[in-house]
C-alpha cells in the first residue's frame, strides 16, 4: 500500500502502508481549523452573510440546546434586546459557527473556554468587551490552543457580532 504525505506544495510518496491513516489525520486537521475560523468564508457578493445565511437550519447544529430558557431581560446590557440575545443563539448554533470550537451547549472543549461560567479568560466578560474581542479574535489565546480569527472567519455583520456578543455575555450571567 502506498503512504503519500503532503509536505509543503510536493506530494511526496513512499510504501508504508500508513496512507489512509495520514489522510484521515489531515482530514481532521483540516476540519478543525475551518471550523474554527481558519478557512475561507466562501462567500461572495458584499462579504457579508444575511440572518438567512447564517441560520442553524443551514447547519449541522439545527438541535441546539435553548439555554435561554429562563432569561431575565434585567440581567441584559443596556441596549441588548431579548430578539437580540435570541438571534446571538441562532448565529453561535449556526452559521457563526461558534459551537465548533465552543460546543452546542457553550461548555467550552479542548479549542476553546466555557461560556456558561463566571470565568473570562481572554476579555473581562463585559458586552463591550466581547464585541471587541468578536471582531478582533483572540490571535495568542490564554488557555486553549485554538485561536479565533476576527469575526470567527465567518462574513458576520456588526449587528450580528453585537448579537452573538450579547449571547455570550448572557450564558455567564444565568
Amino acid at each position: 500500500m502506498e503512504n503519500t504525505l503532503i509536505r509543503g506544495t510536493k506530494i511526496m510518496t513512499g510504501n508504508k502502508g500508513h496512507a489512509p491513516i495520514h489522510h484521515a489525520i489531515l482530514a481532521t486537521a483540516v476540519v478543525a481549523v475551518a471550523a474554527c475560523g481558519g478557512g475561507d468564508s466562501g462567500s461572495s457578493g458584499s462579504g457579508e452573510a444575511s440572518d438567512a445565511d447564517m441560520s442553524p437550519a443551514s447547519t449541522p447544529a439545527t438541535e441546539a440546546v435553548d439555554l435561554l430558557a429562563g432569561l431575565d431581560p434585567a440581567l441584559l446590557p443596556e441596549g441588548v434586546t431579548v430578539a437580540m440575545v435570541e438571534q446571538g443563539r441562532d448565529l453561535f448554533n449556526g452559521g457563526g459557527i461558534c459551537y465548533t470550537c465552543h460546543t452546542v451547549e457553550a461548555t467550552g472543549g479542548p479549542l476553546a473556554p466555557d461560556l456558561t461560567d463566571d470565568t473570562w479568560i481572554n476579555v473581562d466578560g463585559e458586552y463591550q468587551s466581547i464585541i471587541e474581542l468578536v471582531k478582533t479574535g483572540v490571535s495568542q489565546p490564554i488557555e486553549h490552543p485554538g485561536a479565533m480569527l476576527p469575526r470567527a472567519g465567518m462574513p458576520l455583520t456588526d449587528e450580528q457580532v453585537e448579537a452573538v456578543s450579547a449571547y455570550a455575555y448572557i450564558l455567564s450571567r444565568m
